[in-house]
Order: structure tokens, then C-alpha cells, then sequence
């Protein structure tokens, strides 16, 4: 299994626990977030860019599969606004691998693992191209104008979803 931290900062070269935003997570104890390759795409992304991704999961009905996919050889979709075409084309981003042994799962959904000790990346890696990046994954890519009515249709799917940085989007 490989597990990367994907940041627009080029030089880290070590990753300290940190205490978490959310308040469904223990506040007392920090943590250094990293994301399996399966939702690596979901990522794939200026960081605050408001995006929409989904994917295939063991509950996915075969409605919802034909009503989200333009394809059947696509699994998993990035979705993100037309005002952030440019920024995604011109953004670069760093891939940081790190050794999987101190991590534990977090979100099985999202693909998140946490580990509660400082980690040293075992790799880095640079991705000048977003969308190149994400096409050699087989990422289907779509642009709209707004992200609200496909996070709705999303959240009421039987996909696997999720919504990032929505407070970036253009209001409803």
C-alpha cells in the first residue's frame, strides 16, 4: 500500500503531528494525515479549490453507476468549477510517500490514514500537469459553472463521495 500527503509546498522534509480541524476527531491528540492511492485524485487539486469527487464502492448500484459515468472503463470522477480551470492548469503540486508502517486507517471511504508520530516522506514526487496527472489515472474530468447540484445528486447516490473545500464555491 502506498500512502502520500500531497501538498503545493515543495521542501518538507518532515511532517509533525498536528491537531485536528474537525470536531468529530479527539482534539487532544495530533495527527499527520495521509491518503491511500486509490483517492489520491481526489486531491489532485489546488488545495483550495472547491471540488466534487466520486467513485465506485462495494454498495454502488448499477443505476447510479450508469447515471454518473460516461464510461464504463471510468471508476472515479473530479468535478470543479470553470473559475478554477486556469489555476489548476498553472498549479503545481508534490506528492510526499511515506513509509506505511506508522499509519492507521482513518476513513475507509475517503481513503484516510493517520499516524500520531512526526514521519519523514521516503519519496517525493513533482506534478507540473493536474490534468495529465489525472487523465494517466483514468480520472474522468469535468468543469462546471457550479458545484452545488452535483454534490446534491452525489450525497443522495449510492457512490463513494466526497465534497472538498465547499466553502470556495460560488454560492448556490
Amino acid at each position: 500500500m502506498r500512502l502520500c500527503h500531497v501538498s503545493e509546498e515543495e521542501n518538507i522534509e518532515i511532517f509533525h503531528p498536528r491537531i485536528p480541524d474537525r470536531n468529530d476527531l479527539d482534539k487532544t491528540v495530533g495527527l499527520v494525515w495521509a491518503i491511500d492511492e486509490q483517492r489520491l485524485p481526489n486531491f489532485l487539486t489546488p488545495r483550495d479549490c472547491p471540488r466534487v469527487t466520486y467513485h465506485i464502492g462495494k454498495n454502488t448500484s448499477e443505476s447510479d453507476k450508469d447515471r454518473f459515468f460516461t464510461s464504463s472503463t471510468v471508476n472515479h470522477v473530479v468535478v470543479i468549477e470553470h473559475d478554477w480551470f486556469d489555476r489548476m492548469r498553472n498549479t503545481t503540486l508534490y506528492l510526499y510517500e511515506f513509509d506505511p508502517s506508522d499509519f492507521e486507517l482513518q476513513d475507509e471511504i475517503a481513503g484516510y490514514y493517520v499516524a500520531k508520530t512526526a514521519q519523514m516522506p521516503i519519496a517525493k514526487y513533482k506534478i507540473d500537469d493536474l490534468f495529465a496527472e489525472l487523465t494517466a489515472r483514468n480520472i474522468e474530468i469535468r468543469i462546471t459553472d457550479n458545484l452545488w447540484k452535483i454534490a446534491d445528486e452525489v450525497r443522495s447516490s449510492t457512490l463513494n463521495w466526497s465534497l472538498c473545500r465547499m466553502g470556495n464555491a460560488k454560492l448556490r
